[in-house]
């Protein structure tokens, strides 16, 4: 297991809600030994002028996952994981239901971590491919 401390999906999702993702509706439905799982609704709130899922809302649901991921594989009293570094590959359209995004890591360094996010349509296709580099800092006061 890669986790400091294994975490429940409701935990995570207890977290306070005023953020993005929040907003967006994504939820954390599963937390394997190496693996993050988490779903965001292809709704008004995610979509682009043409109806489909905006761009910018898969990249808010990979680096709430690579960022999640990164907190769970530290220590939250000594650092905190902040987004360095994120691209995406959008690979088809989506117009409605939902998508689940899977994360794992690439690399789990002592200052940076990388995670690959693939998310996937209802219908279980690819729809967008993601890395993520996170910086590990210290706290500070």
């Amino acid at each position: 297991m890669i986790w400091f401390r294994k975490f429940t999906p409701e935990e995570i999702n207890g977290r306070p809600t005023n953020h993005i993702g929040a907003l967006l509706g994504i939820k954390f439905v599963e937390i394997g030994d190496d693996y993050l799982v988490a779903t965001m609704p292809v709704d008004e709130r995610t979509h682009q002028p043409a109806g489909i899922l905006h761009g910018g809302a898969s990249v808010v649901l990979a680096e709430t996952l690579g960022s999640i991921a990164s907190y769970l594989c530290t220590d939250p009293e000594k650092y905190v994981a902040v987004g360095l570094e994120v691209n995406a590959n959008h690979l088809r359209p989506v117009r409605s239901g939902e998508v689940r995004g899977v994360c794992r890591p690439i690399h789990i360094g002592a200052k940076t971590h990388v995670w690959e996010i693939k998310m996937y349509t209802d219908k279980d296709k690819m729809n967008c491919i993601s890395r993520l580099t996170v910086a590990i800092l210290p706290k500070t006061g």
